[in-house]
Protein backbone atom coordinates (compact mmCIF):
# COMPACT_ATOMS: atom_id res chain seq x y z
CA UNK A 1 0.00 0.00 0.00
CA UNK A 2 2.93 2.04 0.78
CA UNK A 3 4.21 1.73 -2.97
CA UNK A 4 0.73 3.21 -4.35
CA UNK A 5 0.94 5.92 -1.94
CA UNK A 6 4.54 7.15 -2.99
CA UNK A 7 3.57 6.44 -6.38
CA UNK A 8 0.51 8.22 -6.37
CA UNK A 9 2.76 11.12 -4.69
CA UNK A 10 5.36 10.92 -7.65
CA UNK A 11 2.75 11.75 -10.70
CA UNK A 12 0.82 14.23 -8.85
CA UNK A 13 4.59 15.95 -8.21
CA UNK A 14 5.17 15.14 -11.62
CA UNK A 15 1.83 16.62 -12.88
CA UNK A 16 2.73 20.01 -10.54
CA UNK A 17 5.84 20.11 -12.21
CA UNK A 18 4.86 20.03 -15.25
CA UNK A 19 2.10 22.38 -14.84
CA UNK A 20 4.18 25.04 -12.72
CA UNK A 21 6.85 24.73 -16.15
CA UNK A 22 4.56 24.98 -18.74
CA UNK A 23 2.88 28.18 -17.20
CA UNK A 24 5.88 30.22 -16.01
CA UNK A 25 4.50 34.14 -17.71
CA UNK A 26 4.00 36.55 -15.13
CA UNK A 27 0.88 38.15 -14.65
CA UNK A 28 -0.51 40.89 -12.39
CA UNK A 29 -2.95 40.45 -9.69
CA UNK A 30 -5.34 43.54 -8.71
CA UNK A 31 -7.51 43.96 -6.30
CA UNK A 32 -9.52 46.37 -7.98
CA UNK A 33 -10.27 46.92 -11.55
CA UNK A 34 -7.58 49.69 -13.19
CA UNK A 35 -9.96 52.69 -12.88
CA UNK A 36 -11.39 52.16 -10.03
CA UNK A 37 -7.93 51.44 -8.45
CA UNK A 38 -7.10 54.87 -10.03
CA UNK A 39 -9.70 56.79 -8.32
CA UNK A 40 -9.24 55.42 -5.27
CA UNK A 41 -5.45 56.11 -5.39
CA UNK A 42 -5.11 51.91 -4.71
CA UNK A 43 -3.69 50.73 -8.21
CA UNK A 44 -1.32 48.53 -6.82
CA UNK A 45 -1.11 44.96 -7.96
CA UNK A 46 1.54 42.58 -7.79
CA UNK A 47 3.07 40.40 -9.99
CA UNK A 48 3.90 36.71 -10.00
CA UNK A 49 4.36 33.46 -12.24
CA UNK A 50 1.09 32.07 -13.48
CA UNK A 51 1.98 29.00 -11.59
CA UNK A 52 2.13 30.46 -8.30
CA UNK A 53 -1.39 32.07 -8.73
CA UNK A 54 -2.60 28.58 -9.83
CA UNK A 55 -1.59 27.24 -6.78
CA UNK A 56 -2.34 29.90 -4.57
CA UNK A 57 -5.93 29.15 -5.73
CA UNK A 58 -5.65 25.60 -5.08
CA UNK A 59 -4.40 26.04 -1.74
CA UNK A 60 -6.85 28.85 -1.09
CA UNK A 61 -9.93 26.56 -1.75
CA UNK A 62 -8.69 23.74 -0.16
CA UNK A 63 -8.64 25.84 3.13
CA UNK A 64 -11.96 27.24 2.44
CA UNK A 65 -13.45 23.25 1.71
CA UNK A 66 -11.88 22.52 4.95
CA UNK A 67 -12.99 25.32 7.19
CA UNK A 68 -16.32 24.39 5.64
CA UNK A 69 -16.35 20.83 6.15
CA UNK A 70 -15.02 21.76 10.17
CA UNK A 71 -18.10 24.18 10.55
CA UNK A 72 -21.12 21.38 8.83
CA UNK A 73 -19.95 19.21 10.62
CA UNK A 74 -19.89 20.98 14.11
CA UNK A 75 -23.37 19.74 15.03
CA UNK A 76 -22.00 16.09 14.49
CA UNK A 77 -19.36 16.58 17.23
CA UNK A 78 -21.77 18.42 19.49
CA UNK A 79 -23.98 15.52 19.59
CA UNK A 80 -21.21 13.01 20.01
CA UNK A 81 -20.08 15.34 23.16
CA UNK A 82 -22.78 14.97 24.96
CA UNK A 83 -23.49 11.59 24.59
CA UNK A 84 -20.52 10.84 25.10
CA UNK A 85 -21.16 12.96 28.73
CA UNK A 86 -24.42 10.83 29.41
CA UNK A 87 -22.27 7.37 28.88
CA UNK A 88 -19.90 8.78 31.63
CA UNK A 89 -22.65 9.68 33.94
CA UNK A 90 -24.81 6.45 33.40
CA UNK A 91 -21.68 4.55 34.17
CA UNK A 92 -20.49 6.59 37.17
CA UNK A 93 -24.53 5.81 38.22
CA UNK A 94 -24.17 2.37 37.48
CA UNK A 95 -20.70 1.48 39.71
CA UNK A 96 -22.14 3.93 42.89
CA UNK A 97 -25.53 2.10 42.38
CA UNK A 98 -23.06 -1.79 42.15
CA UNK A 99 -21.22 -0.25 45.39
CA UNK A 100 -24.45 0.34 47.47
CA UNK A 101 -26.11 -3.16 46.73
CA UNK A 102 -24.81 -5.66 48.81
CA UNK A 103 -22.79 -8.64 47.67
CA UNK A 104 -25.49 -11.34 48.42
CA UNK A 105 -28.64 -11.35 46.09
CA UNK A 106 -31.88 -9.77 47.16
CA UNK A 107 -34.06 -12.36 46.09
CA UNK A 108 -32.25 -15.21 48.15
CA UNK A 109 -31.70 -12.55 50.92
CA UNK A 110 -35.60 -12.93 51.18
CA UNK A 111 -35.68 -16.36 50.50
CA UNK A 112 -33.33 -16.90 53.85
CA UNK A 113 -35.15 -14.10 56.06
CA UNK A 114 -35.94 -16.53 59.42
CA UNK A 115 -39.20 -14.41 60.21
Amino acid sequence: MNFVRYLFLGVLALVLLVLALANRGAVTLRLLPEDVGAYLGTGQGFTAPLFVVIFLAMAVGLLIGFVWEWLREHKHRAAARAERTERERLQGELTRNRARRSDRDEVLALLNDPS
